[in-house]
């Protein structure tokens, strides 16, 4: 949960500079102002939400308690350490001074300690219980594409802070940022949330889970995408060649990924045993419309040559449509099943409990679903036409959405739609927002 806070005042904070200007499409994609916006979203928002998710899924996936319970914690602190002295980093490239800190080295040191922390927990984890399923080397792949993400975003960090003068550093410093955007959107947050949608999909929706030749052409071509941009993105530079034909071959990996990955998700959507959908599985397949759009998108752009033009808007949309759509879906669900954990699990057989839908109220909650995903996508149509104005007013929308969603969350959290003789040991008691254990 308390991934998960810190996750939503990031996207919270985001949203809130978009509307007010800052960063992309107001400033160029490569300006300071951009940087801390879309680092915030990719580490502050989704790296984080996507963190404190493994932690509590990974165990499940593989029937294996955690390796060490306690360095999630010391990871999140040295997170969000090391997220702030980046963004003064890049503070100090936009012309505000602060101090002469070198904040951006500083930064990527202790924010590659952070992530090194969990990669080593979850990585100990998954070890302990080889062979693994299918969702679970999903999972490896893309902590793979984490640690190459962490990797370059050092050595970009160095050289910006003038820390070195090694001739390929810096050659990879100029043509890799396209490698560490693909590498942390596509390999890291994108594969790894297709590894945990294909569980958290049948088991939310009661669908069978079928070991289908599909799911393997999923993984296997996702696999072979982010080997192409680890190994041969800085191959190709430290050759002299252009760092695009990486980049096209990986797209192509990743476009028949996608569309044998979307296969499945019809299938799972058709098979499911539960024939009412709950609100989380439906804004989910609105997010995952979003990434099918994408996908279509981006090879058309790659065909007509157009990608560097609409980079940012594409970008945009697979960040906000399907990461962050997907991600508040399934929130909306995770929160309440901790929630129902955490205060019904020691009572069942004691007292009458509800069920875990029981703890939402997803009428209240609908709406906020719904004018998230149309700001998105008024937000997306405004990036591409490059019309900042209409940007700003359809990223309110966005802001507003999301913090009547987060309203929903603690509504949840506090259980405020549960009736009042089935709360754990009277009224007093209610779960602390963050942190285990009940309030009395």
């Amino acid at each position: 949960m308390s991934y998960f806070s810190v996750a939503l005042l990031s996207l919270l904070g985001a949203e809130a500079l978009m509307v007010a200007g800052f960063g992309f499409p107001s400033r160029p994609i490569a300006a300071p102002q951009t940087l801390i916006l879309v680092h915030l979203v990719a580490i502050g928002w989704l790296s984080l939400l996507m963190s404190g998710a493994l932690i509590q899924f990974v165990p499940v996936l593989v029937a294996k308690p955690l390796a060490h319970p306690d360095l999630p914690a010391a990871a999140l602190a040295l997170l969000l350490i090391g997220l702030a002295s980046l963004i003064a980093g890049f503070c100090e490239m936009a012309g505000i001074s602060l101090t002469s800190m070198p904040w951006l080295p500083f930064g990527a040191i202790i924010l590659s300690a952070g992530f090194g922390l969990n990669l080593w927990n979850l990585g100990r984890t998954l070890w302990s219980a080889r062979p693994v399923g299918l969702p679970a080397r999903f999972v490896v792949a893309g902590l793979v594409s984490l640690a190459g993400v962490v990797a370059l975003g050092i050595v970009f960090s160095l050289n910006l802070a003038r820390w070195t003068t090694s001739e390929v550093l810096v050659a990879l410093t100029a043509h890799g940022v396209a490698l560490h955007a693909a590498l942390g959107l596509g390999g890291w947050l994108g594969f790894t949330a297709i590894g945990v949608s294909y569980r958290l999909l049948a088991m939310f929706m009661l669908a069978p889970e079928e070991k289908r030749w599909t799911s393997r052409i999923a993984l296997g071509t996702g696999t072979a995408s982010i080997v192409v941009l680890l190994v041969g993105g800085p191959a190709c530079v430290l050759f002299g060649l252009n760092v695009d034909y990486a980049l096209v071959v990986a797209l192509l990996m990743a476009g028949i990924c996608v569309a044998f990955y979307g296969h499945d998700v019809v299938r799972l959507y058709q098979t499911r045993k539960r024939r009412n959908m709950e609100l989380n599985t439906r804004m989910a397949a609105v997010a995952l419309g979003g990434l099918g759009i994408a996908a279509v998108l981006l090879l058309a752009l790659a065909a007509l040559g157009e990608v560097v033009r609409y980079i940012g808007a594409v970008v945009f949309f697979v960040a906000f449509g399907w990461l962050s759509g997907l991600g508040l879906a399934k929130l909306y669900k995770i929160v309440a099943f901790l929630t129902w954990l955490q205060c019904y699990g020691p009572l069942i057989g004691k007292q009458a409990t509800p069920r875990v839908q029981d703890l939402a109220d997803e009428p209240r909650a609908m709406p906020w679903f719904w004018l998230y995903f149309a700001s998105v996508s008024a937000a997306s149509v405004a990036a591409f036409l490059d019309t900042p104005p209409a940007f700003r007013i359809a990223a309110l929308g966005m802001l507003v959405a999301t913090a009547g969603i987060c309203v929903e969350l603690v509504r949840i959290r506090t259980l405020k739609s549960v009736p009042t003789p089935m709360l754990p040991e009277g009224v007093q008691a209610r779960p602390r927002l963050i942190l285990p254990g009940l309030e009395r």
